[in-house]
């Protein structure tokens, strides 16, 4: 029917070619690494461990965003950076506030000390 193919069609054939190549060789990685991590190291298994991790990750989000989806966002850590500065600005406050009471009892005590207690007299003139 259509002998050309547009530019969206190939993109998408191009993406899930690349797709497809990224989820095989992830289980492969997963299949070498069951198997070697068995005879290797714990450090060498966990250097292939992280690949595959990654491999799957980065697939999994290409076929995320083939299908359209756009990756969500960390609410974790939104929430975590949120309860941290609340805490530090409330430190902040608290130590300000002192600090200001502390200058205001300062100010007090030296006005007490310099203070001139005028005391009148009274002449019977």
């Amino acid at each position: 029917m259509f002998a050309k193919k547009n530019r969206a069609e190939r993109t998408a054939e191009e993406a899930w070619e690349h797709l497809s190549s990224a989820w095989a060789t992830a289980g492969d990685s997963a299949g070498r690494a069951g198997r070697k991590s068995r005879r290797l190291a714990s450090r060498a298994g966990d250097r292939v461990t992280s690949v595959t991790d990654e491999a799957v990750t980065r697939a999994a989000a290409a076929a995320d965003a083939l299908a359209g989806r756009r990756p969500s966002r960390p609410w974790l850590l939104i929430a975590g950076v949120g309860l941290l500065g609340a805490a530090l600005g409330w430190a902040a406050a608290s130590t300000a506030r002192a600090a200001i009471e502390r200058r205001a009892e300062n100010e007090e005590i030296e006005l007490a000390e310099t203070a001139v207690v005028v005391t009148p007299t009274y002449d019977d003139h």
